[in-house]
């Protein structure tokens, strides 16, 4: 009689607490146990250089924002992804980590720029002026990929992030940003919300909503990391 061998999920954390690490990565703990992985949490990204530990991942979900990585943990997550491992985050804990690199930069695919937030005369000085209506849009790629299959598109209120990306993401759901009066560009930007990206032989996944768990928790985004960490994985 043969068992099916238990995958392995590392999940990294830490950063700005604004984005709820630790709650938020709790979140899916469950489901990943429950999808046959066994799981390692570490609170920063040291067990980056550990090349042993590294090559044993199958997914790795990252939820780390605003945050630094050394020249050795970061070659270690590339080589890591760069051999088969999978790459999974949601929101700043993968689009706005390390700033300081523009090697992570050219591994995710894209990086934060900003939250436009609500119009001038709507806001009231604290952090709930970045919380905006918008709609995800799933793109015709993304109507038959597993990971947004079915999932038409969506209403939200959060962040709408800005992303700066290139051409070498599969982006399966897009958010338009509107030019308000007062804004300095002169027209709305289309920019992606949902993309996945191949690496070697490893994928990367990311989904740009997820600003704090109660995001998380909306059924389409939910259904969308859960999706996009099973994709990702090895």
């Amino acid at each position: 009689m043969t068992s099916t061998r238990r995958k392995n999920a590392l999940v990294v954390r830490g950063g700005w607490e604004g984005h709820q690490p630790v709650a938020a990565t709790d979140a899916f703990l469950p489901f990943l146990e429950h999808s046959g992985y066994d799981v390692q949490v570490e609170e920063d990204t040291a067990v980056y250089a550990d090349g042993s530990a590294m090559g044993e991942v199958d997914l790795l979900v990252q939820c780390v924002t605003m945050s630094t990585i050394e020249d050795e943990q970061l070659r270690g997550l590339e080589g890591a992804v760069r051999a088969g491992m999978g790459f999974a985050g949601w929101h700043g804990g993968i689009a706005d980590s390390f700033r300081n690199s523009n090697h992570y930069l050219h591994l995710v695919g894209g990086q934060f720029a900003t939250h436009p937030q609500k119009p001038a005369e709507q806001r009231v000085g604290d952090p709930s002026d970045n919380l905006v209506p918008y709609t995800v849009e799933v793109t015709e790629l993304g109507s038959t990929h597993p990971i947004t299959a079915g999932i038409g598109s969506f209403d939200l209120m959060t962040e709408q992030y800005w992303v700066l990306t290139d051409e070498y993401n599969d982006v399966l759901a897009t958010t338009t940003h509107p030019r308000k009066p007062g804004d300095p560009w002169s027209r709305e930007v289309t920019c992606p919300a949902v993309w996945t990206r191949t690496w070697g032989e490893g994928k990367v996944f990311v989904a740009t909503p997820g600003h704090d768990p109660s995001v998380l928790a909306d059924e389409n985004v939910r259904t969308i990391v859960e999706r996009g960490m099973l994709w990702a994985s090895r």
